[in-house]
């Protein structure tokens, strides 16, 4: 039991990076707030594949490849700031959108919801994740630092799973605390507001992550 005492440290420091404010967060709070608790948690287990994602690259060594190659990692880091520009001109766009109340939503959620809204919002959140390289360089820099040299039997798969619960289970807490009836009561009193500067602040993320300001 004790070959896998590594996986510790690597789920403390998982979850005191998916904690950081970032574009996933930004996403994840405003498709909640903005569409419903459903939708959020579709994004939430989006964002958590893409974690997977970048986890099993790391496991791999792969990471070192995006690392190694400057021109690969700063043609990633355009895309993915481009992506996020996409997603700001998105929000922005959405503020000028007349919605019903949060009483109506609530009420036309289980009809309105169908597979296809689940779908697109997983994929935005996968790709939301998979936008950033410096996740890639993040996660892979946590997970080789704890790495054993001997690494156990289905240590990859552990790392997985762990990433993939953590990541989403922390966007998912996120969107049942914004799910709440006076979140969304908050959110529709000041709508307009609170996504042009979700928009803004996306567009920015967007702005450092090409530049690397």
């Amino acid at each position: 039991m004790n070959d896998y005492l590594f996986i510790v440290p690597i789920a403390i420091a998982s979850i005191i990076g998916v904690m950081s404010p970032g574009p996933s967060f930004l996403f994840v709070a405003q498709t909640t707030l903005n569409k419903s608790r459903k939708h959020g948690i579709a994004t939430s287990f989006g964002l958590g594949t893409g974690a997977v994602t970048y986890a099993l690259l790391a496991c791999f060594g792969l990471f070192v490849l995006i690392e190694k190659a400057p021109y690969l990692y700063v043609f990633l880091k355009v895309l993915g700031g481009l992506y996020l520009f996409y997603l700001a001109y998105k929000i922005w766009n959405s503020s000028r959108d007349e919605t019903d109340s949060a009483d109506v939503v609530a009420a036309d959620e289980h009809k309105k919801m169908n597979t296809k809204d689940y779908v697109k919002c997983y994929f935005l959140g996968l790709m939301t994740q998979l936008s950033n390289p410096k996740t890639a360089i993040v996660i892979g820099s946590m997970i080789m630092a704890f790495l054993p040299p001997e690494v156990p039997p289905y240590s990859f798969v552990i790392i997985a799973l762990l990433t993939f619960v953590i990541d989403s289970g922390w966007y998912c807490i996120v969107s049942v605390a914004l799910s709440t009836s006076k979140a969304q009561r908050f959110y529709n009193r000041f709508k307009n507001r609170i996504n042009q500067i979700t928009a803004g602040l996306m567009a920015l993320l967007g702005t450092k992550l090409a530049l690397d300001l």
